[in-house]
């Protein structure tokens, strides 16, 4: 509970953005984190490998930078997403640069961590979430010493579940006690009340970032998300061995036909040595795209969403004092 309300404290909104492949750079994220909401990137974005320690020193230094100037405002911690995979020839690099870095949170991702490295996370301050699209995932993490799970519902964005938030949350909720996340589809203010009214602690929000003008995004790959809504969504495990959900008309444009894929891959890919190349053409998202409909700055998305939120909030409050709830 400690972590729970230490980490809430420091966020103007309860929201996480989700760390995204190539999409999430220094740019978003400290964008994100001036906004008080908590910007993430793969440590897989930073190629070679010695870039990560540049990125780090550089958000390290902005964000310490903006707290000088601006010491009311909220300015919300970072994390770095590592990609937990026994083939991955950067992992011990990468650990040992987010330790030397004092990185506040940890993404984990595919398998859960170690618990010699969440030992030497927790041994300067920081904080190891942990995403699962299943109960027996999230029992794994558990038993692991995560401090929080990511529960990635059906309509995430990327490599997202195939679980309901409603099933999944409920059931995890019955052993875990640690911070819970919730992703799936969340892209407006009700949606991040709802989830908490639901019993999660934070949301993720990956697709309405993309969006965004300081996202490491193309101008075309932008205004689809724009003009695109949940049916123009497609889930499959084609393009990683892994089920994800893509935009369909991305899929159309790299000259495949979304009504007729290929069989998926055998094996999971290694994301740790995969060329990012491959993945400029088919761009993932979540079903929510449809409520994002404009690009705009991180400030003025996190300012519309914040309104969204307390509007709801009033919202609720008022219907559930008219049904007599509470009296």
């Amino acid at each position: 509970m400690a972590i729970h309300n230490s980490l809430k404290s420091r966020l103007s909104l309860p929201v996480i953005g989700s760390p995204m492949f190539i999409v999430s750079g220094p740019e978003l994220v400290i964008a994100q984190c001036k906004a008080g909401v908590v910007g993430s990137f793969p440590a897989l974005n930073a190629r070679p490998q010695k870039e990560l320690d540049v990125w780090l020193t550089r958000i390290n230094s902005e964000l310490t930078a903006y707290k000088q100037k601006k010491p009311d405002q909220t300015v919300a911690p970072y994390a770095v997403n590592l990609i937990v995979q026994p083939d991955n020839p950067r992992m011990e690099a990468d650990i040992a640069a987010i330790v030397r870095h004092r990185v506040p949170v940890i993404i984990t991702s595919l398998r859960a961590p170690d618990p010699a490295m969440i030992k030497a996370i927790h041994a300067y301050g920081g904080i190891v979430l942990h995403d699962v699209i299943n109960v027996r995932h999230a029992k794994k993490a558990e038993q692991a010493g995560v401090d929080g799970l990511i529960l990635v519902c059906a309509g995430a964005g990327g490599h997202g579940g195939a679980m309901s938030p409603f099933a999944l949350l409920s059931e995890v909720k019955s052993f875990y006690q640690g911070m819970i996340i919730l992703a799936g589809s969340i892209s407006t203010g009700s949606g991040i009340l709802a989830a908490q009214a639901m019993g999660a602690d934070l949301v993720y929000m990956g697709s309405s970032f993309i969006a965004t003008e300081e996202a490491n995004a193309s101008q075309e790959y932008r205004q689809m998300l724009v003009d695109s809504e949940a049916s123009d969504i497609v889930y499959t495990p084609v393009f990683t061995g892994i089920h994800g959900n893509y935009l369909k008309p991305s899929i159309t444009k790299a000259g495949i036909d979304p009504e007729r894929l290929p069989e998926p891959k055998k094996e999971i890919i290694n994301f740790a040595g995969s060329d990012s190349r491959a993945w400029k053409d088919i761009w993932g998202a979540g079903q929510g795209v449809g409520a994002v409909n404009k690009i705009q700055p991180v400030g003025a998305l996190v300012a519309e969403l914040s309104k969204e939120y307390r509007t709801a909030l009033e919202d609720l409050q008022n219907k559930l004092f008219i049904s007599g709830v509470g009296r």
